[in-house]
């Protein structure tokens, strides 16, 4: 039997494709190995939107090469494969700097898998490269989605016709295509009768989701949220990554009417400087940012948001960076992910002129982090007493331990036992530090 090994880099729409080409490698007859040196068949799934993230590749690309030659030198044939963005952006430069892959994929045409390992495996030749843009949708020939996790990813939405001028997206992930809504429900109720308590609806712009109904009318996120809820044992409900333009008031009142709608909302606004926001091509100012956070709060008070950011884009001053401070400060953030502007090769702001010097770009982040993490330690200090129902989804480093999540993302650690996990148990919570909460069961 042949093993398989992937590693994933970059966002929960790559966890999610990782988890699909796994499913096509077990219909294959293939089983996962442990590590890298125990595979037949390595596959890196990779993510282009930041340089560092790419480079990483080549660097992981060379070991694996080392292994694929100790394993020849052994008599075990190794086959190498990588798909994803960084497939769709620089295919020239996976064939000239790792010329020792066997086949890559864009993330478009990774359920061509099956076919390109059956010609691999009986003859090998050179290099498979696919990176069209296909008609017909991969989900239309995927196996069906299983999971044995108390929580699980469902991808609904694909694509990104927003073209931020910093972003790889469009060109990587193409344009917005919707899965239709019957083919979403049927993923789903199959889901939770294999146990899936949580769904994270996916989408590189979820909130734009625009899927056909059995009658062939175009129905969004809103609707879709709806049908789901109607769902018997589903409990709890995410969706991520949202954007602000596309909010609408029929899904900010899905946070008012939903219950199984979980009070944490991922809004990407990445800068609170009009000036820097326009160069950035978004769709919205901060004021426009800031109504809809307040729109969503008066919806439902609890909810909690986080966002991301980027700071030294070309062009930003040290008065637009203050400009994005104030807003974190009116907002006060529970979590948020922010970044250095990372140059992308194709992408309209890597010729823009006034690009930011590193060491300004370091310091700013550092600023930021600062006070997002800050905002981040507050809001986990205040749940400490609180009794809370949290999803086990992991055991912990510890023996005896298990680590969950909190209707607000927040990861949780107590003592438990492994007979609790993919379960939703009430748990008091005792101690708090910026990124974990610790507590005991309540129940």
């Amino acid at each position: 039997m042949k093993k398989y090994y992937i590693k994933t880099f970059g966002c929960q729409m790559n966890v999610y494709d990782s988890h699909r080409i796994a499913g096509i490698l077990d219909n294959m007859g293939m089983q996962e190995a442990a590590a890298a040196g125990q595979a037949d068949l390595i596959i890196f799934n990779t993510c282009h939107i930041r340089e560092k993230a790419t480079e990483k590749l080549f660097s992981d690309l060379g070991r694996i090469h080392q292994i694929k030659q100790e394993r020849a030198a052994a008599g075990k044939n190794t086959f190498i494969g990588v798909v994803g963005c960084v497939v769709q952006a620089e295919d020239e430069q996976i064939a000239k700097r790792a010329p020792f892959v066997d086949f890559a994929l864009g993330p478009l045409t990774y359920h061509r898998l099956p076919k390109i390992l059956e010609n691999l495996f009986c003859c090998q030749g050179q290099t498979i490269i696919d990176t069209e843009f296909p008609a017909e949708s991969k989900f239309d020939f995927l196996p069906e989605n299983h999971s044995n996790s108390g929580c699980s990813f469902l991808a609904i939405q694909e694509g990104c016709n927003n073209f931020c001028t910093y972003c790889v997206v469009p060109y990587t992930r193409g344009i917005e295509t919707s899965r239709p809504i019957k083919n979403v429900l049927a993923e789903a109720r199959r889901l939770v009768n294999e146990g899936t308590l949580e769904i994270n609806l996916l989408g590189q712009n979820v909130n734009s989701y625009h899927g056909e109904d059995e009658h062939g009318k175009e129905r969004n996120l809103a609707y879709l949220l709806h049908r789901l809820n109607e769902i018997d044992g589903l409990q709890r409900i995410r969706y991520t990554t949202s954007y602000p333009a596309d909010v609408t008031d029929d899904l900010i009142a899905c946070h008012r009417e939903i219950k199984k709608l979980m009070p944490y909302l991922h809004l990407p606004v990445q800068s609170g400087s009009d000036a820097v926001l326009k160069a950035m091509n978004r769709r919205h100012t901060a004021a426009q940012y800031l109504d809809i956070i307040a729109r969503l709060k008066e919806a439902n008070p609890d909810l909690g948001f986080s966002s991301d950011f980027i700071v030294g884009f070309p062009g930003e001053t040290d008065k637009d960076f203050e400009k994005t401070l104030n807003l974190v400060d009116q907002v006060g953030f529970i979590q948020a992910f922010s970044f250095k502007y990372s140059r992308r090769p194709g992408t309209p702001a890597a010729d823009m002129s006034g690009q930011i010097e590193e060491k300004i770009k370091k310091e700013r982040l550092s600023i930021l982090q600062d006070k997002l993490f800050s905002y981040q330690l507050k809001f986990n200090l205040a749940s400490v007493g609180k009794t809370v129902p949290v999803l086990f989804e992991t055991k912990g480093r510890h023996p005896k331990q298990l680590c969950g999540r909190t209707p607000y993302m927040q990861n949780l650690y107590a003592e438990a036992d492994k007979n609790l996990l993919n379960k939703i148990i009430r748990v008091k919570i005792k101690n708090a530090t910026t990124n974990a909460l610790s507590g005991e069961i309540a129940e």
